[in-house]
């Protein structure tokens, strides 16, 4: 089962739209979406490696853009959007602590949220409630998000041989991919 859906996924990284939606998840992230973009770049990744600059740079570039919606959610929707954002991934409870944390250190924050597994959403936002300068939340977002994509490019680029330990140790990545996400998600609000 676990290797059909492996083929699964690598098959639509090859499939024409895969880019355009890739480009979409990007995007959405950032602001609202609960699904990162992780699992069909990685697969994109690992199926074309020569395009991984090219793919690393279109998800930087996509996820900053809709960082920006994200701080325009926190900005100003925060009342009526933002604030069920936030409950959905139970930050809540230490949200004003970051927010706090926001008026002294939003620069290294986002700088630093933003390579975490922690969903960047609530970064954004929180950023946005913040009103943390466009200039610091943009040249932050880069750093965070550029070294995020572009770390893994650079990982697959200089060690071609991934798809094939992949492809022998399934399972194991799986579980290690699973096991990440779901600390992401536990960790967060001890981020906070």
């Amino acid at each position: 089962m676990l290797k059909r859906a492996y083929n699964k996924m690598m098959s639509y990284a090859d499939h024409p739209k895969a880019l355009w939606v890739l480009i979409a998840v990007s995007f959405a992230e950032s602001s609202f979406f609960p699904i990162p973009p992780d699992p069909l770049y990685i697969a994109m990744l690992v199926n074309k490696p020569k395009s991984g600059w090219y793919l690393a740079f279109i998800c930087t570039v996509t996820s900053v853009i809709g960082g920006f919606l994200g701080y325009y959610i926190g900005y100003a929707l925060y009342e009526s959007v933002g604030q069920w954002i936030i409950s959905s991934f139970g930050a809540e409870k230490g949200f004003a602590s970051m927010l706090e944390s926001f008026n002294r250190h939003a620069f290294l924050i986002i700088a630093l949220k933003g390579l975490t597994p922690i969903p960047y959403k609530i970064v954004t936002i929180t950023a946005g409630v913040a009103h943390v300068d466009l200039l610091t939340f943009f040249m932050a977002s880069i750093i965070a998000r550029g070294f995020r994509f572009f770390s893994l490019a650079a990982f697959l680029w200089f060690f071609p041989g991934t798809k094939d330990f992949i492809e022998r140790h399934l399972t194991a990545v799986t579980i290690a991919a699973i096991v990440i996400l779901i600390l992401g998600f536990v960790v967060i609000p001890y981020l906070f």
